[in-house]
């Protein structure tokens, strides 16, 4: 079973390796998130206003466990009224969360964020919130939460 969560998220890399991008030319970003869960953030710009994301981290709520998670997200530039592109973000996705000591579980996760995208660098910043309904192999509602930032190739 371990071995599908890593081919899925092999997959999943390179699918968002290969999108091009279109914010400020920046097309595949990798970097870190840290809160709940901590780890390594990936993301594809699909167009202008959506994109791809995902992350391969550690869940250290209850017990350690690894968290996979897939996005796909939308963006609004039109919520603050600013010089620097500051989007909102919100979408939907899946999650797995999968540990030696723990069940795994499998749930949808929505979540909403802001980024900031330097004009000038090839990088962001972004703070998100995601309430996860487990469905998988119960019914519990849980939320994540964490800061990052990514380095876009």
């Amino acid at each position: 079973m371990k071995r599908n969560f890593l081919v899925l998220a092999i997959l999943t890399i390179l699918l968002i390796a290969n999108t091009s991008g279109f914010a400020n030319g920046k097309g595949f970003g990798l970097g870190l998130i840290i809160g709940e869960p901590t780890g390594i953030s990936m993301k594809g710009w699909l167009n202008q206003k959506s994109a791809i994301d995902v992350g391969l981290a550690w869940s250290f709520t209850k017990k350690t466990s690894l968290h996979i998670h897939a996005d796909y997200l939308l963006h609004s530039y039109n919520v603050f009224e600013t010089s620097e592109p500051i989007p909102l973000y919100y979408g939907i996705g899946g999650r797995i969360k999968v540990g030696d000591d723990e069940k795994s579980r499998i749930g949808a996760r929505m979540v909403i964020g802001i980024e900031y995208i330097f004009k000038n660098a090839p990088v962001d910043l972004f703070l998100e919130v995601a309430p996860i309904l487990d469905l998988v192999p119960e019914t519990e509602l849980s939320f994540n939460a964490g800061f990052g930032a990514r380095f876009f190739f």
